[in-house]
């Protein structure tokens, strides 16, 4: 539960409000990626998505986080049934709210504080839980007698501010709801390509959730090498990692992403043909 930056980003300004007020790139005054709330169209999600897929190659659709005063009448909740509680009574839908990413690559469901609940650290880090209401669940102490935590460090771990009646996953190009964070799975060479496009690109470690927090309360992009409790949680392969975009910047976000790439193509198309001398050798 401790957290780890790498770099920290040069990005500032205000946090737009949950699910108001975003528009693409281009539009309107201010910094890059936002516009007048009254006039500016709303963003093209699925476009986006697309755009964000191609330019880092990613393998996992790009998924839509959005925390909601309850659940939206229009989407489905998550309905898988929750197992026996442990003995201090802890239980959810998943084994950690992380799982939702990667069940959100397949469809939108809602979700509520109880289907969270299974993972302290996760119900913290995205504002249904505060750390005097789990100081004493079997999750906290086994972190904390382990030495993966220190006490010193848990009060300084990210979180959402204010308690969501719901949150909201699904893949971002069908999105019915407007997103407050974007989250995408990616390898070495797409974290390569994110860090070179976006300088003092914010790196964290654990714990790997609390990003969606500083995306959607600090308006940063910030990636995660990600926390072996996730890791073992959600499956995520060794050489995956996260990175939580705010919704409102994505526009600028792809822009600058596609750029890069662009470039690097360039550069692997030379680097590939000048390394053909050495198969003549």
């Amino acid at each position: 539960m401790t957290t780890t930056s790498a770099q920290r980003g040069t990005t500032g300004g205000g946090v737009p409000e949950p699910g108001g007020g975003r528009a693409a790139a281009g539009g309107g005054g201010g910094r890059p990626g936002y516009a007048d709330p009254m006039t500016a169209p709303a963003p093209d999600w699925s476009a986006l998505a697309a755009s964000l897929v191609e330019a880092l190659g990613l393998a996992v659709p790009p998924v839509a986080i959005t925390f909601a005063a309850a659940p939206p009448a229009e989407v489905e909740p998550f309905a898988d049934p929750m197992p026996a509680p442990t003995p201090d009574g802890r239980t959810g839908r998943v084994p950690a709210g992380c799982v939702f990413w990667t069940r959100a690559a397949e469809r939108t469901f809602s979700t509520v504080a109880e289907d969270h609940a299974n993972c302290s650290v996760g119900s913290v880090t995205h504002g249904f839980a505060t750390l005097d209401e789990v100081v004493g669940r079997e999750d906290v102490a086994a972190l904390l007698e382990s030495g993966w935590v220190t006490p010193e460090a848990v009060p300084t771990i990210p979180v959402v501010s204010e308690r969501a009646g719901a949150v909201v996953y699904g893949p971002l190009a069908g999105t019915p709801v407007t997103p407050d964070v974007v989250l995408v799975r990616v390898d070495g060479r797409q974290l390569m390509v994110l860090s070179d496009a976006l300088p003092g690109l914010r790196i964290e470690g654990k714990p790997q959730c609390h990003i969606v927090a500083v995306a959607k309360e600090q308006d940063e992009v910030v990636a995660s090498v990600g926390c072996m409790l996730s890791r073992m949680r959600t499956r995520l392969a060794n050489s995956e990692m996260t990175c939580a975009i705010p919704a409102g910047r994505l526009a600028e976000v792809v822009e600058r992403v596609a750029a890069t790439a662009d470039c690097d193509r360039a550069v692997a198309r030379y680097a590939s043909e000048d390394a053909r001398r050495f198969s003549a050798v």
